[in-house]
């Protein structure tokens, strides 16, 4: 099942920059409403979609803050069609040096903050008999991740909940798919990335150019449209060719 964005109702969590604002701007296009769950406000550039978009402070890393900001977007959309889980950190360290609590702080809010979204969400898609769940994940989740062992796993955990979800709520008219982005420009990475980095990363695509926000939230718009309601279970690669399995 997938909804007419014509007054559907999304929650977007990491919506307050990057991609996250990136698929807020394309939901609010074509009319949806919309509920931010992010440590910040979103950044609003358009005044006459302001209205559409509600923000909620949410720490993703605190299972009863989800919870409370989860039960309040639900109460201000009135339900919920559309989940797109896009909050997320990275750190670059080598393997030997990923500590426990470098560990715990990645997989909790890029992992366990999406177990716990699509777990509090689902039960009302499933009263309502439909919904869709959108996942932004990584490439790195299928290529590797030397420098970023611990971010490459808790991108690997968002796609095995992809699939899980997929299996067991299909039959309630709720599709979940993951998005894999490959290296896309926004502020998360920017401290550790260099102009050389950009250099050696846009060579990697047969297209010959990274990735950016709206690439991504053009396939999230896809996912949760009637086109792509036939779609479940997919880890759907948005690389420029980097990555082709």
């Amino acid at each position: 099942m997938t909804t007419d964005r014509q007054g559907a109702r999304v929650i977007v969590t990491g919506g307050s920059g990057g991609i996250g604002a990136a698929i807020v701007d394309r939901f609010t296009g074509e009319g949806a409403q919309i509920v931010v769950l992010d440590r910040r406000p979103l950044v609003r550039t358009d005044p006459d979609r302001a209205a559409a978009v509600t923000d909620i402070t949410c720490d993703l890393a605190d299972p009863a803050d989800v919870r409370r900001a989860v039960a309040r977007a639900v109460e201000v959309l009135g339900g919920v069609d559309v989940l797109v889980n896009c909050a997320g950190i990275f750190q670059s360290v080598p393997l030997l040096e990923i500590t426990v609590d470098d560990w715990d702080r990645i997989l909790d809010v890029n992992a366990r903050g999406t177990l716990l979204m699509m777990q509090i969400v689902a039960p009302v898609m499933i009263t309502s008999g439909r919904g869709v769940i959108v996942n932004i994940a990584s490439m790195a989740a299928k290529h590797g991740g030397g420098g970023e062992a611990h971010y490459a796993a808790s991108k690997a955990a968002v796609l095995a909940l992809t699939r899980a979800g997929a299996q067991e709520w299909g039959a309630h008219g709720i599709t979940v798919n993951a998005i894999c982005p490959g290296y896309v420009l926004t502020d998360m990475g920017s401290d550790t990335r260099s102009e050389a980095d950009v250099v050696a990363w846009t060579a990697k695509s047969p297209l010959g150019r990274l990735g950016c926000p709206d690439d991504i939230a053009g396939v999230a718009q896809f996912l949760s449209s009637p086109a792509g309601s036939y779609l479940t279970g997919q880890a759907i690669n948005v690389t420029g060719g980097m990555i082709m399995h």
